[in-house]
């Protein structure tokens, strides 16, 4: 019988048996071969026997094999008990991980091989190295050459030295610089919650209920130009506004209700109609139609927020108050630039205080002009603007002239928006701030001021980029330059302010077509 089994299936069957023998035991193996169903008794008798000789091979193999490297073992013992314990899968055992040093320690250890190995005298060595503290786990350490390579000349090691040593107190000197710019930035944070705090205190418990008597004084002012804390920045705004127009929350609901009407039966528009967006929220004749015009436009209305569009927060209160403000009006309608405004007082109103606020600012002179689009008093304002213009940036002004850039290309979108798509919303508001205590005459200060601001950049500029610099500003500003810039600007022209100017004009320009 065992001369007809071969020796490659016994070599087999011996490597399965050494692999059973050393994760399940011989037991445990031939006790699952032995129950199996199909083998005859006679298969059974003969893998039982095979059992036994194998058995007793392996166990004479393993005391040959212990007692062959019992001397090698007795070698190694020293390093075996080095090694990480744990679980040999096929002779594999885990990798030791590598210690990592403090960068302290190695600075010590350079220090201690320094000593032994440097020719300069230890004491200055120590003295030296002891005044070095790492800034970090990657600081820069000096190190001599291995023992292998020649030793540095002594001239050589000490440029080096001091090579490193001016390395090592440049990077202490910009981390000290870092560190006392973030604290003074922390700092300064910290006084502009203060501040805030002490303000919306001041104006919640002090200014607010006596509005009609506090509100022309000039601490009042001097805190009003400060910028308004946003807990109360709402309510202000909506007094200094006003409601001339006598709006109640009820006919918002109404204009609302025909809003909503005419949005179901209003007809999709066609591919043609989208085209025609732009001229379609400028005709007279169908200013109502202009509701579909407000879809596309609240799409581009502060996209960086993301809560004014499809899906957002304020998608649908934004859509009311623009939609109930074209019933409202509908000889106005709607113009682009309205969502922005729209927009800047729904983040600080309530609905129906925001619809209100939005229909009476929109009613004042300078407003109703540019959303009319009323050309002729456009053009007096552009002109009026121009006046003070040329007498506080004379320079600019002509260079400007020269370039033929006339001041429409920019303040359309200025004035339009009152600032909210040009300038970051916290400075926008800002100027919203000052704007509802001054009125017209200070969105075209802080025009002025803005080009103060960049005078020096736009004096070397070509027509092209002047207006599209303007059109597009930097998104980093201080509101702190523009308001030192925008307070350095003169608004009286020849004994005349801002108010009597454009007035002025318009009475010459009256008196000159009746003669």
């Amino acid at each position: 019988m065992w001369g007809r089994v071969r020796m490659s299936h016994f070599r087999g069957v011996w490597l399965t048996l050494n692999f059973y023998k050393e994760y399940l035991g011989f037991e445990t193996f031939f006790f699952l071969q032995l129950n199996r169903s199909s083998l005859s008794t006679k298969k059974k008798v003969i893998i039982s026997s095979c059992c036994s000789l194998l058995t007793q091979t392996f166990c004479f193999f393993s005391i040959f094999v212990r007692s062959l490297f019992a001397k090698r073992m007795k070698d190694t013992g020293a390093q075996e008990e080095q090694r990480e314990p744990g679980w040999k899968l096929f002779g594999i055992v885990p990798h030791k991980e590598l210690s990592v040093k403090d960068s302290r320690k190695m600075q010590k250890e350079y220090e201690r091989s320094g000593q032994t190995s440097s020719s300069i005298s230890p004491k200055k060595n120590l003295r030296r190295n002891l005044d070095f503290e790492p800034l970090s786990t990657t600081a820069l350490i000096l190190e001599n050459r291995p023992a292998n390579l020649p030793a540095k000349p002594e001239e050589e090691a000490q440029k080096h030295r001091q090579e490193y040593e001016e390395m090592v107190a440049q990077a202490k000197k910009r981390e000290l610089k870092d560190a006392q710019k973030r604290k003074k930035q922390l700092e300064d944070r910290c006084k502009l919650e203060e501040s805030i705090g002490n303000a919306a205190l001041t104006w919640s418990q002090e200014i607010l209920p006596n509005w009609q008597s506090m509100c022309s004084s000039k601490r009042v002012r001097d805190l009003w130009w400060q910028g308004l804390p946003p807990s109360v920045r709402g309510k202000v705004w909506s007094l200094a506004i006003g409601n001339e127009l006598n709006i109640t929350d009820e006919l918002y609901n109404i204009c609302l209700a025909r809003a909503k009407e005419k949005w179901n039966a209003f007809v999709a528009p066609t591919a043609a109609a989208e085209t025609e967006s732009e001229d379609a929220g400028l005709s007279h004749a169908d200013r109502e139609a202009s509701l579909e015009l407000i879809k596309l436009d609240i799409s581009r209305t502060f996209p960086n927020l993301c809560i004014f569009q499809q899906g957002g927060p304020y998608h649908d209160v934004l859509h009311s108050i623009l939609g109930a403000y074209t019933c409202y009006r509908p000889d106005v309608g709607y113009v682009q630039g309205m969502s922005f405004i729209a927009a800047v007082l729904i983040l600080n109103m309530d609905i129906a205080d925001a619809f209100i606020a939005f229909a009476n600012l929109l009613n004042k002179p300078c407003q109703m002009a540019f959303y009319r689009v009323d050309h002729s008093l456009m053009l007096t304002y552009f002109a009026a603007f121009e006046v003070f213009f040329e007498e506080n940036l004379p320079k600019l002004f002509a260079h400007f002239k020269n370039n033929n850039l006339s001041s429409d290309i920019y303040l359309i979108d200025w004035i339009f928006t009152l600032y909210s798509k040009s300038l970051p919303l916290d400075i926008a508001c800002r100027v919203w701030d000052v704007f509802c205590r001054d009125g017209d005459e200070f969105l075209f200060r802080t025009a002025l001021g803005i080009l103060r601001l960049y005078e020096d950049i736009l004096t070397h500029m070509d027509f092209i980029h002047i207006a599209q610099f303007l059109t597009r500003l930097p998104e980093y500003i201080s509101a702190e330059e523009i308001f030192s810039n925008t307070t350095t600007i003169n608004m009286n022209s020849k004994n005349k302010k801002w108010a009597q100017v454009p007035l002025f004009k318009i009475y010459t320009e009256l008196k000159g077509i009746v003669t």
